[in-house]
């Protein structure tokens, strides 16, 4: 055995203990995080704007780095759909449900639940007051559903990204309670009325202000919406019910566009508040002229 003297640090060459991974106890790894200069294996680092940290720096400069607002005030969200297709998912459901009743993908207004939940004015204005909004998920016949949608899906793809999925939803029940509204206090008192049309068309009309705001050209959104809207002079929809949409939700998204930055949420609260004393209003008063009518 060498009697050579050993230097106190071991012996020359050696290697100094590798550390591990702060996560991960059982990897070793010479790495080391940026922020926090904690050992960190591969796994656990991510690219940052210098060098490399590890996961939980990064998500703590998360919570800590202030997010880009919409032209609303909404959190800036990376455009993946919650409420659309949330709404979407609703209404098909509660089609399928007719159409299991009813037996027919086309005839399924002749079942219990669509019976039960579509807007009778009568009955509304005598107690049934749910019919006000379930009637805004009932859809007479497969094409109903589909069209509805369709548009749903593609003006809900650009205006929930700039509202945000609380405002988005605010816009979408109020457009919903407005085209109803419209329909219940102007039009014929037997009308039965279904289908989420004035709260698509609500959707649309929240589409032209965003639009607008932004400085996109229009032409092709106020194109669709006439349309539609002279369409339904030759069809059994309800012209009513989709001008109250269109109308309700074109204010309320103006509303919180024009809403000052200083006290912004007080000012879409309020605007929000006046839409639904509005709408109220209208069902509240022409209900009570509708208390002994009867509908054959």
């Amino acid at each position: 055995m060498s009697d050579a003297l050993v230097p106190p640090d071991g012996p020359i060459g050696a290697e100094p203990e590798t550390p591990v991974c702060a996560r991960h106890s059982d990897r070793p790894t010479r790495l080391r995080c940026t922020r926090c200069d904690r050992p960190a294996c591969p796994d656990c680092l991510r690219d940052a704007a210098v060098g490399l940290q590890c996961v939980d720096c990064v998500n703590e400069g998360k919570r800590t780095v202030r997010r880009a607002r919409t032209m609303v005030g909404a959190e800036q969200s990376d455009g993946r759909l919650i409420v659309t297709p949330v709404m979407i998912a609703l209404n098909v459901i509660a089609y399928l449900l007719t159409v299991a009743q009813s037996g027919s993908l086309f005839t399924n207004q002749t079942s219990a639940i669509f019976q039960a939940t579509v807007l009778d004015p009568v009955l509304a204005a005598n107690g049934e007051w749910w019919r006000i909004l379930t009637s805004g998920f009932m859809h007479y016949g497969l094409w109903h559903l589909v069209l509805n949608m369709g548009v749903l899906y593609i003006a809900g793809y650009h205006v929930e990204p700039e509202l945000g999925r609380l405002r988005f939803s605010v816009v979408y029940f109020l457009a919903l309670l407005g085209g109803n509204a419209a329909a219940f206090y102007f039009g014929g008192v037997c009308d039965r009325l279904a289908g989420a049309s004035g709260a698509v068309f609500g959707i649309m009309g929240a589409l032209l202000v965003v639009w607008r705001r932004k400085k996109r050209d229009i032409s092709t959104v106020v194109v669709i919406v006439v349309i539609n809207l002279v369409s339904n002079l030759f069809t059994d929809a309800s012209l009513l019910g989709h001008l109250g949409g269109v109308v309700v939700g074109g204010l309320v998204t103006l509303a919180m566009v024009k809403a000052p930055r200083e006290n912004r949420n007080l000012y879409q609260i309020a605007a929000v508040v006046a839409a639904l004393v509005l709408i109220g209003g209208m069902f509240a008063l022409h209900a009570n002229s509708l208390m002994n009518v009867v509908c054959l």
